[in-house]
């Protein structure tokens, strides 16, 4: 089963696996949605643990990746493939 980063909640820890943009209802957003994550630090193969989720609604949502804190917005982190880590 695929799962996605906006789909953890606080506290889970997973590894960047791959990203899927079509998942992302505005697709003019969409467009360059995995150059963006990959520019910030979100590479395929780190680990990232959600850290905090807004109230309403879960967004925005604040993850850790190594050392770096990043805040996404929930449509975001739809398109990022994780897998568990044990």
């Amino acid at each position: 089963m695929t799962r996605y980063l906006s789909d953890l909640k606080i506290g889970d820890k997973s590894t960047i696996s791959g990203f899927d943009t079509s998942r992302v209802e505005d697709k003019e957003f969409a467009a360059d949605l995995e150059e963006r994550l990959l520019e910030i630090g979100f590479e395929e193969g780190l680990a990232v643990e959600v850290l905090h989720q807004g109230f309403i609604g879960g967004d925005p949502i604040a993850v850790k990746i190594g050392s770096m804190t990043v805040a996404l917005r929930k449509m975001e982190a739809a398109a990022i493939i994780v897998e568990e880590t044990s």
